[in-house]
């Protein structure tokens, strides 16, 4: 009898995930190749967990248990383990029933699942991981509900189904708890994974800030090196853990290094270490790793460059198989000042005073450069993280950790890339929405960054500018330069965010107090006018004058100038600072202040130190307030976001038939497919948007015929390409009011511009007259659904004046995307035009983007042009290509992003 070929492996189901606790594991398909890991996994299941799994007794695997477990056809019956190295952790499998619950096949869309997890590592959050990575293989597999019967007494079990935020059903019968778990993604499933993510991720990151020891390998022998250099930081910091040197060369009985215990491999330490530094040679990296691994380090910061792409890959699967998170290669380490850690795992000499800034940056010697900085501007931090090549650790979880932090009160991160900018936007709108800022630098960002050394992620198509626009909407604060991000750095840590953009301006030369209010126009801020006190000012005139200015309710922040003068006695740095945080604490404390000195160095560590930040200059004492401002107004827009408005004559399913239709048969279908004009006008129109009919006019008869039916007047234009909505070129001819206007104009194109099969031209009745618009959707594999919106035209093209917004937008999001272009006031009635119907285009816009939210299958959709007129909106032209979905990782069970 012949044996069945075993089923292709499905290695796309193999993922690492962070647990509960921070460490991690690799989640992957159970094959014929692990039977004795399975029999030695439960070996050592304790015999309670064994009873709750099988109902009885069940002290061993028969050989036929084992081969039913192991051997899998990856679609009706499917296992899949949670490992660490060459260590199951744990298991789940599912087997497809009936209605009757007997075994099943496809097309069956229910399945029976069951768990189980060894004692010595029940409450890491294995169960709840394995759900949420086999309910994904079922739901790949058809299968759309999950059936399992748990003992009362499983309280564990039952907890992990019902905390799972799917629709379920729950009963009782025969003594055990049948539950029913409808897999299809909810709300609450969403958010309960997104939840457990950050919750494991930013534990991850604690872990690796907050040891309770610490070894540094690769401690020379003598004075010098980058070894020596990390463990006397750690020591000057007051690290008050334990310490460990390791030197591999250490001659028999040499048991200290600098005072510290010094062993020749990790794995000879006799007791726990938390983290490893390893400042050893890249060849050396790898072999580091595994003893670490071996001794049960929890995570590692790896300094040494030089590795390329693939060994990097296989540092991180090394440092995964053991449970490891890791930062770097090339990272410049981690600092935390937190006063029962004071932690300062880095080659810096100094760890730095305590503050309310967190600091991300990839490469060491930026992190070099922002930390000096801060230093120089009397500034403290929370926790610093340099990722170098970024192999594991990510700014993403960075901000995982600072989002819950609260010795975190802003977050400065330089970046070489964004990575995945799905993720990283989604965290960084709640880390500001709930109250920490995040101010970013993208390094490259206008010639295309470095080369990528990092994880993997999608590569996107999104411009520039886009990408920026879209932060923007996730409240990400970007600055141009790591100075620009140390001066809001400085502001958003100490001062409380401005009610508004109402500036006072105010200090004892007039000539850099007009530098500030011309600097706050530019800005588009808000200056009141200049409050002069004289070259004679004292720091008592600084002190009423800044009082009167917090306290006029006309007011929403000051920017305070002073300059050394020639007067007899110039204000003392000291009393002047005095007189300032005076005035300061004397107010409410719900307004903003800023100094901007010209040759009075002392004068900004004085007042860092009270909690005011100063600027060498009024520009960019105003460009730091000016980005508090902005983010002021993002925070209250948050706070109300909008809503969805409901359409009731929205027709999904027409929508659904006619994508279907357009595209036809899968089979031999390319992977993009362009709508036929008629089909993309149906397709709108489903959705409440409306696009005039254009009607083929090869020639004058036809197009005397096509008119006919259209009614007068209409256009006539081309549709070529290089003439398309480009009516400067001479290819539209509008407002033909007789059969005769129209033959002669298309005798007079023809003569104009050629051929008439090149021109392609085409009739179509004559919309109102407005402002022509373009509106877009695309979807980027990065990104996601982009919405964009901007006026029709050269002029908007070479000035990239358009806006963008992440889908779904709600009715808020369209009217700030109409409003945020330049040339907007075009739509308001500019230059005494007649202004237009706004609310119209907004409509639409959100129509479109409802359209194209609920049909993933939706590539791109292109309005060009949108005429907006005094009333309504009509779109003349459509665009609609259709195309396979990009995978949505962020919907998927949580995983770590492959390298």
């Amino acid at each position: 009898m012949r044996t069945p070929a075993q089923p292709p492996y499905p290695a796309h189901w193999e993922a690492d995930v962070v647990l509960r606790d921070g460490g991690t594991a690799h989640i992957r398909p159970i094959a014929p190749a692990d039977a004795d890991r399975l029999v030695s996994f439960y070996e050592r299941v304790s015999d309670q967990s064994k009873y709750y799994r099988f109902f009885a007794p069940y002290p061993r695997l028969s050989d036929r248990d084992v081969h039913r477990f192991t051997h899998h056809d990856y679609v009706d019956r499917v296992g899949l383990a949670a490992t660490v190295g060459d260590e199951f952790l744990a298991t789940v499998r599912y087997d497809r029933v009936d209605e009757e619950g007997r075994a099943a096949s496809a097309p069956a869309d229910r399945a029976e699942v069951a768990f189980l997890v060894q004692d010595a590592h029940q409450g890491r959050g294995l169960a709840s991981a394995l759900l949420e990575h086999i309910a994904a293989v079922a739901r790949e597999r058809g299968v759309r509900r999950f059936e399992a019967e748990v003992l009362p007494a499983n309280s564990k079990m039952i907890k992990v189904f019902t905390d799972a935020g799917y629709s379920q059903r729950r009963s009782f019968s025969d003594g055990s708890v049948h539950l029913t778990l409808d897999l299809e993604p909810t709300a609450e499933s969403l958010a309960v994974m997104r939840a457990r993510e950050q919750r494991a991720e930013a534990r991850s990151v604690q872990r690796l800030l907050a040891p309770g020891s610490v070894a540094v390998l690769g401690v020379g022998r003598r004075p010098g090196g980058t070894g020596r250099s990390v463990l006397a930081g750690l020591r000057a910091g007051g690290f008050p853990g334990e310490l460990y040197a390791v030197n591999a060369a250490l001659p028999p009985g040499q048991a200290e290094l600098d005072g510290v215990p010094a062993y020749r491999s990790v794995r000879a330490i006799g007791a726990p270490v938390d983290l490893a530094v390893l400042a050893v040679p890249a060849a050396r990296v790898a072999g580091a790793i595994a003893d670490c691994g071996e001794h049960g380090v929890q995570g590692l910061v790896v300094l040494a460059d030089g590795h390329t792409r693939e060994e990097q890959r296989e540092l991180v699967r090394l440092a995964r198989s053991y449970g490891m998170r890791l930062i770097g290669p090339n990272a410049f380490g981690v600092m935390n000042t937190a006063p029962g850690v004071r932690l300062n795992a880095s080659p810096a000499p100094r760890l730095p005073p305590a503050g309310r800034i967190g600091l991300f940056t990839q490469s060491a010697a930026i992190g070099i450069a922002v930390l000096n900085e801060l230093e120089r501007r009397g500034a403290g931090l929370s926790t610093f993280l340099s990722a170098g090549n970024r192999a594991d650790l990510s700014g993403n979880d960075a901000l995982q950790y600072w989002d819950e932090d609260p010795a975190t009160g802003v977050v400065l991160m330089y970046l070489e890339s964004v990575g995945n900018p799905r993720k990283f936007t989604r965290l960084a709108r709640r880390t500001a929405a709930a109250g920490t800022p995040v101010v970013v630098v993208r390094g490259g960002r206008h010639s295309g960054g470095l080369p990528p050394h990092g994880h993997a992620v999608p590569v996107g198509r999104t411009p520039e500018a886009t990408v920026s626009a879209l932060l923007s909407q996730a409240g990400v604060i970007e600055a141009g330069t790591a100075t620009e991000l140390v001066d809001t750095g400085l502001l958003l840590a100490h001062q409380p965010l401005p009610p508004g953009p109402r500036v006072a301006v105010l200090g004892n030369a007039e000539a850099l107090a007009l530098v500030a209010h011309d600097a706050c126009r530019a800005q588009r801020l808000s200056p009141l006018p200049v409050a002069d006190l004289g070259p004679a000012a004292g720091p008592d005139d600084y002190r009423r004058a800044l009082a009167a200015a917090l306290a006029d309710p006309g007011t929403d922040a000051v920017v305070v100038t002073a300059v050394p003068t020639v007067a007899e006695e110039t204000p003392a740095e000291a009393d002047l600072t005095d007189a300032l945080h005076a005035a300061v604490t004397g107010a409410k404390g719900d307004k903003p202040v800023v100094v901007a000195h010209l040759a009075l160095e002392g004068l900004a560590a004085a007042l860092s130190a009270r909690g005011i930040p100063a600027y060498p200059s009024a520009e960019r004492a105003v460009r730091a307030l000016a980005h508090a401002v902005r983010h002021a107004e993002w925070r209250a827009r948050a706070a109300a976001p909008g809503r969805v408005p409901e359409f009731d004559d929205i027709d999904e399913p027409a929508a659904a038939r006619l994508l279907s239709d357009g595209v036809g048969p899968a089979a031999g279908r390319p992977a993009s497919v362009t709508l036929a004009p008629g089909a993309a006008r149906a397709l709108l129109a489903a959705y409440g948007v409306t696009v005039l009919p254009a009607l083929p006019a090869p020639d004058a008869d036809t197009a005397a015929a096509a008119a006919g039916r259209l009614g007068y007047p209409v256009a006539l234009k081309t549709t070529a390409p290089h003439l398309r909505h480009r009516p400067d070129l001479g290819g539209i001819r509008l407002g033909l009011a007789t059969e005769g206007e129209l033959r002669r104009a298309h005798a007079d194109l023809v003569r104009q511009l050629g051929d008439p099969a090149g021109l392609r031209p085409v009739v179509q009745a004559m919309a109102a007259r407005g402002v022509d618009t373009v509106v877009r959707a695309t979807v980027d594999p990065a990104i996601g659904a982009v919405l964009s919106f901007g006026l029709a035209g050269p002029p908007s093209e070479l000035l990239d004046d358009v806006a963008h917004r992440i889908l779904p937008v709600t009715d808020r999001d369209t009217v700030e995307l109409v409003r945020s272009i330049r040339a907007a006031p075009m739509l308001f009635g500019w230059r005494g035009a007649r202004p237009v119907d706004t609310a119209a285009l907004e409509e639409l816009l959100l129509r479109l983007g409802r359209l194209v939210d609920d049909h993933p299958e939706i590539a791109a959709v292109e309005l060009e042009p949108v005429v907006v007129a005094p009333r309504g909106a009509t779109a003349l032209s459509a665009t609609v290509r259709v195309a396979p979905p990009p995978p949505r990782a962020d919907l998927g069970p949580r995983r770590l992003p492959a390298y």
